[in-house]
């Protein structure tokens, strides 16, 4: 198994409960923009060992789902500046360009101390 990219939750905004319902969820670094930061889970900016492709797996802790599409901006804004809107629609065909599409499933559990990782089977 590749471990492509980790990275750990170190903060939860106040207000992530807002996407309650939603099929989404917003990971963003230290420089989330004030009005963005209290709807996401603070990350680290880390960097991505390859090139994140459909097929491969997103991790939260032991929780798993599959990538079923990638928008074209998503491995550059998480790599600059740990910002992804990872989309929980199982959609095959990304409809924005910064972000990531995983297999229709319930969101994870989230905390902070969560690990985020994608590796590749």
């Amino acid at each position: 198994m590749e471990e492509i990219y980790k990275n750990q939750v170190k903060s939860i905004g106040k207000d992530v409960g807002a996407f309650a319902g939603a099929d989404f969820l917003i990971i963003f670094g230290d420089s989330a923009p004030a009005e963005l930061k209290d709807y996401c889970y603070g990350v680290d900016v880390n960097p991505i060992n390859g090139q994140i492709k459909a097929g491969d797996v997103l991790r939260f802790d032991d929780q798993e789902y599959t990538i079923t599409s990638i928008g074209d901006e998503a491995p550059v804004t998480l790599t600059g500046l740990g910002h992804c809107t990872i989309r929980f629609s199982g959609d095959t065909t990304p409809e924005m360009p910064g972000s990531m599409y995983v297999e229709k499933k319930p969101l994870p559990e989230i905390h902070v101390g969560t690990v985020i990782q994608i590796v590749r089977k």
